[in-house]
Order: structure tokens, then sequence, then C-alpha cells
């Protein structure tokens, strides 16, 4: 790599006030971007982004994500539009934004930002984790499951900064049943932080999974995951308008959605409580049965859903869920296409005894034909709002 010697002694001087300076060069140089802790070169991507410190990337390079990123309190990760982020490192290479700590993925429609991986396979990198300071259920705070970072607190407009128009391919793993990676995993994360235009595609294990936290979004897709489409526990209270979620192309993949209030204490508070609006969930009549799996005693407000190729296509589980679902009427206006059984409830398990199943109560959810869902077309289509920057069509 050629580098300019008066750049270099810019950028020493710069960190001698603690700022991180991204330097201009010339058509024949590689960007000097220099970190008191880490390496943000194009070609060697990873490091800690300390607090007062600003990464801004070059949207005409490709970053090759070679370990983790962490986005530490009073750090900023600027990712402008059109900028590619590919990871190189396996697991261990993924983007954590702590408490504190932002990032500003701002892509647009034309040029979105996109994390993926030279390895064009589900589970080739860890994906994105941001953690914030709004109120979970699992105690004041937790630790994440991936990057190890805290999370949780009292700030309910805590702003963890812009993702927008963002695509994340090929993230996730699962270690063990308590320690995984996501595309994305939003982890208290308040609703200061702006969320829209979001494309996590062909991953190993959920989509995108909300522990706690009351972040808003629009426009989600959750395409081609092994794992389930879109996720919920620890107390989410948010608003989401506009899902898509499709199942992977040989059917393999779970749930729509999976919603969990708290499987250890399932009337602890906040509880998870989310509305859910203009969603389509695409199954198939093999593997995971439910299209919706509701339990663990969370709520939420559901309206206008398309249900296409599923067994089951609500299922509701555990005393406290199946209390506010079961005839509740907080699930409206669903088609139903090609769906074996519109609905089952089962109540919680005692000892050694399963869960009983009970009947589904009249006004559980209402029927309406023309529901749209996400907006595509006969409500099963990809939606209008997902044209170029998704890359699925």
């Amino acid at each position: 790599m050629k580098k300019n010697n008066l750049k270099v002694m810019a950028a020493a001087l710069i960190l001698s006030t603690s700022t991180l300076a991204v330097q201009s060069c010339s058509n024949d140089d590689d960007p000097i971007i220099t970190s008191p802790a880490g390496s943000f070169e194009p070609g060697n991507f990873k490091g800690e982004i300390t607090s007062g410190n600003v990464v801004t990337l070059d949207p005409s390079k490709v970053y090759k994500l070679t370990g983790a990123v962490s986005v530490k309190e009073g750090g900023k990760l600027i990712i402008p539009a059109g900028t590619r982020i590919e990871a190189t490192g396996g697991t261990s290479a993924y983007i954590t934004v702590e408490q504190g700590g932002q990032i500003f993925a701002n892509g647009t429609a034309a040029a979105p930002v996109v994390f993926t991986a030279s390895n064009a396979t589900p589970g080739a990198w860890g994906g994105v984790v941001i953690c914030g300071r709004a109120p979970i259920n699992k105690g004041t705070t937790a630790m994440s499951e991936v990057g190890n970072a805290t999370y949780g607190g009292t700030i309910a407009n805590d702003n963890s900064g812009v993702l927008n128009f963002v695509r994340i391919e090929y993230a996730g793993a699962i270690f063990t049943a308590e320690k995984e990676f996501n595309g994305l995993s939003l982890f208290a994360v308040g609703n200061g932080t702006q969320i829209n235009n979001l494309a996590v595609v062909n991953g190993s294990d959920d989509g995108i999974e909300f522990f706690g936290g009351t972040v808003n979004a629009t426009n989600i897709l959750s395409v081609g995951n092994e794992d389930d489409a879109f996720d919920w526990t620890e107390g989410w209270n948010g608003t989401v308008s506009g899902v898509y979620t499709k199942r992977r192309a040989d059917n393999t993949g779970n749930r729509g959605i999976e919603a969990d209030n708290n499987s250890n204490n399932r009337d602890a508070n906040p509880r998870s409580n989310p509305t859910i609006k203009n969603a389509t969930f695409i199954g198939a009549l093999t593997g995971e049965a439910d299209g919706i799996k509701l339990r663990e005693g969370t709520y939420a407000t559901i309206d206008n859903v398309v249900l296409s190729g599923w067994k089951t296509g609500i299922n509701v589980e555990h005393d406290q869920s199946v209390t506010f679902f079961n005839g509740g009427g907080k699930i409206t206006n669903v088609k139903f296409d090609n769906v074996q059984t519109e609905a089952s409830a089962k109540a919680t398990a005692v000892g050694t005894t399963p869960g009983v199943t009970v009947p589904v109560l009249p006004g559980t959810f209402t029927v309406n034909a023309a529901a749209t869902g996400a907006g595509g077309s006969n409500g099963t289509g990809l939606p209008s709002w997902a044209t170029g920057w998704s890359g699925l069509f």
C-alpha cells in the first residue's frame, strides 16, 4: 500500500485530540483511516470505535470485515449510501453497537447499504447486534448473546442511530440453545432509533429478533432464513408496519413469527406487547407448522395479515397468552391462503402433564379475504416498497 507521509502526520495530530480521521487520497492510494483501537482500512475492517471517535466509511470501497467491530459508548460508525461490507472472518466477524454507541447506515432505494459475506452461504458471519438502554424484563440489565455487551435500562427513547435501506445477507449461527447469532439482533433498543427498509436474507438463524426495548420499524423483509423470520422476547414494546417474510426455496426454515414474553416468568414486566400491521408470512406445508406462534405470556395487537402455506396459521400457547388472545379481538383482518388449520390454542403444561388443547373462541381473530398484508399482489407477492434495494427482485 502506498501512503502519503503528510497525510500520516495529519492523522497523528488529529488523534492527539482524541478524534478519528478519515483521510482522502489519490486514485492510486487506499484511504488512510486511523483509530486508537483497530484497523479500519477497507482490506482489514475490525476493531473498536471508542468514545469521541467517528469512523465514516468510503462508499466507493468494499470493506472486508475480518473480525469484530465494536462501537463503544460515545463512538459513531457512519456508513453512507452504497457502501458494501463483506465479511471474511466467519462467525468471529460481526458488528456490535454497544450502549451509548451509534450506527448511521443511511442507504437509499437506489444505493442501499449492504452487509454480506465473501462466502455466500447462510451462517458465513455473525450479523449486526445493537444494544440500547430501553427497558427489558430479564432484569434491569443483561448481557447480549453475541458481543458480550450490556443491554437494558430505563430510557425508552434511547437512540442507537439509523438503519435505512439496509440489506443483511448470509449472517447468523447457532452455537447453543442460549447463544445464537441472528441477522439483526436488537437488544433493548429504544424508540429514538430509526429502522426503515431493512432486508435480512439467507441467514442461518432468525432473520430479526427484538430482545425487549421500544424500537419501532417500517418495511421489514426477512426471506430465506433457516430459523424464525421475525422474533421477539423479553418485553418488546414497539410498532412495526410493513412486514414480508418467506421460507427458503427448499422449504427449510421455521415460523413467520415466534413471540415470547419471558420463558422464566410469563408475567414479567414490561410485558411484550407490540403492534404488528400490514404483514405477510409465507411458509410451506412441510416442516415447521405455525405461521404465527404466540406464547410464554406475550401480548400483541396484529392487523391486516396474510398467512400463506402453513399447517396452522395462528398458534397460541400458555395460559397468559391464551387468556389475552382467545376471544380477545387482538388479531384482526386475516387472510388465510392454503392454511390447513386457521388457529389453535393450548393451555400451560402442569408438571409432567402436557399442555391441553382448548377451543379457539369466537372473536380470537377476524377473517378478511381482501386483506392486503405487506402490500404485494394477492397479498402474497413481494411488496412494491421492496423493489431494487432488497436484492429480491
